[in-house]
């Protein structure tokens, strides 16, 4: 039975420049490809906050943000405003140091009106308030809660007819008789749709209810909140008129259209880039392997909800893939080709310079002190080398206190401590264990996840490494052994 000891030298440890220091962020919320395009989304933005602000990105993109602050701040105010849905749910925070910011200056942030619900037009008195005709002697009621305000027609002795407001629909979650029982099922519901609200039934029943929308838009979504699980299978669409009155005021959803019947249909990007998409958002541990099996089937229809771009699964995954390429773009990503180890992967460059090869190691460390480090490993060997190899980051701290996923042919390394979050993954492919090991700063771990799903789902070989030609020595050498 052979016995391995790690070789640890002097030469190993690698500094990554972990200095507690006070930084400045971004948080972003999109971006844009184009200067118009994005000029028009930060001003939507700009008047729901007063701190938008974009700056340029590679490839003609344009980014989006709220800021600078302090991380700290940031971080909070991310959570906030995600548990509420005014930023998209993969917004992330984003370094201000060395970016050109410009500040959307042109647009104030709106002012809330008295009643939260009181700019959404059409409803009913007892659900979404909507003005009452004037009586007479009254000024004409401005704004959109009259319907279409009384205007002067050819005749100036008459008033043209309003418009009868939009009919308005709700879906109908869960109800109860009892009221503390019913503000318990709200309160559970508002974690994952924090826009519902509480109505009291024209027969005094409590019911949670989430909306409203038009039919078409209920239906559509109704239909995706099913698919995904996140409804009763009994939940359905009602008028507001059958509402009844509102107990505890909910929130208008933001949620996309439906596409138009006579549009063109939105071709299905390829089920591989989906995927790859899928497990960038967090929300597939699956394969990319371009199959319509179960999980990828679960994981969009949960991403779909989640994102509420588009209930149509095209669109909603366009969309979602659209943003992986922004964000992807943002970190800089590009092709590395490491010669040592004949490895490539995406990596973010910008953050990481070469430091030395070693063995069958290949070590890339910090640069201009991001924090952030990549070892790749190629030796030949099977299930014992690489997991020889998975105790030597272990030992190094590369992977601090890790937990481990040990399968035939596969392991992987997660841990973190006070300054950096480590992730490793070795495998055996055709005689040989390849593998990295990301390191992180521990304040961005959205990033870190997924730029370790970017590398483990691209690691692949392009050419021998550089210590095949001739005899290699191992990583980790055989110890000697003692008579």
């Amino acid at each position: 039975m052979r016995r391995f000891a790690f070789v640890i030298g002097a030469a190993l440890p690698l500094s990554l420049g972990f200095a507690a220091q006070a930084e400045d962020v971004v948080i972003r919320i999109e971006a844009k490809r184009g200067t118009e395009a994005a000029a028009a989304t930060a001003r939507n933005w700009g008047a729901e906050f007063p701190d938008v602000v974009t700056f340029p990105l590679a490839d003609g993109w344009v980014g989006i943000a709220l800021g600078p602050m302090p991380r700290e701040e940031a971080a909070a105010r991310l959570e906030q405003l995600k548990q509420q849905r005014k930023v998209p749910g993969d917004s992330f925070l984003a370094a201000a140091e060395g970016r050109e910011l410009t500040r959307i200056g042109d647009a104030a942030p709106a002012e809330p009106p008295a009643d939260p619900q009181a700019t959404t037009p059409g409803g009913n008195a007892s659900t979404f308030p909507q003005a009452q005709p004037a009586a007479a002697g009254d000024e004409p009621v401005p704004g959109d809660l009259a319907g279409e305000a009384a205007t002067p027609t050819a005749d100036a002795g008459t008033l043209a007819e309003p418009e009868p407001a939009p009919e308005q629909f709700f879906l109908r979650l869960e109800s109860t008789t009892d009221r503390a029982r019913a503000e318990e099922l709200l309160a559970k519901w508002r974690e994952t749709l924090p826009e519902a609200g509480l109505w009291t039934l024209p027969g005094g029943r409590l019911a949670i209810g989430f909306g409203p929308m038009d039919r078409a838009t209920g239906t559509a979504w109704l239909q995706a909140f099913r698919d995904a699980g996140a409804v009763p299978k009994d939940a359905f669409l009602a008028p507001g008129e059958e509402m009844g009155e509102i107990a505890i005021i909910g929130k208008v959803p933001d949620l996309g259209a439906p596409p138009a019947p006579d549009a063109a249909p939105v071709p299905m990007p390829p089920l591989e880039e989906i995927q790859r998409a899928l497990r960038w958002a967090g929300h597939y541990d699956g394969g990319i392997d371009g199959k319509d099996g179960p999980k990828t089937r679960a994981a969009i229809a949960e991403e779909i909800v989640r994102l509420r771009a588009s209930p149509d699964t095209a669109t909603a995954m366009a969309e979602l893939i659209r943003r992986r390429e922004a964000w992807r773009a943002e970190m800089g990503l590009a092709e590395l080709r490491d010669a040592h180890t004949g490895l490539m992967l995406p990596a973010p460059m910008e953050k990481l310079q070469f430091d030395r090869a070693e063995r069958a190691l290949s070590i890339y460390g910090p640069k201009d002190g991001s924090g952030a480090a990549l070892i790749l490993f190629s030796q030949p060997g099977d299930q014992q080398e690489m997991l020889d190899l998975a105790g030597l980051v272990t030992a190094l701290g590369w992977v601090p206190a890790p937990e481990r996923k040990v399968e035939r042919g596969s392991v992987t390394l997660d841990g973190r401590n006070q300054t950096h979050i480590g992730h490793a993954e070795g495998r055996v492919v055709d005689g040989r264990v390849q593998g990295f090991v990301l390191i992180w700063p521990i304040s961005d771990p959205e990033d870190q996840h997924r730029l370790a799903a970017e590398i483990s789902d691209n690691l692949a070989r392009f050419a021998p490494g550089a210590t095949e030609a001739g005899p290699e020595a191992p990583a980790i050498a055989p110890a000697i052994a003692q008579d």
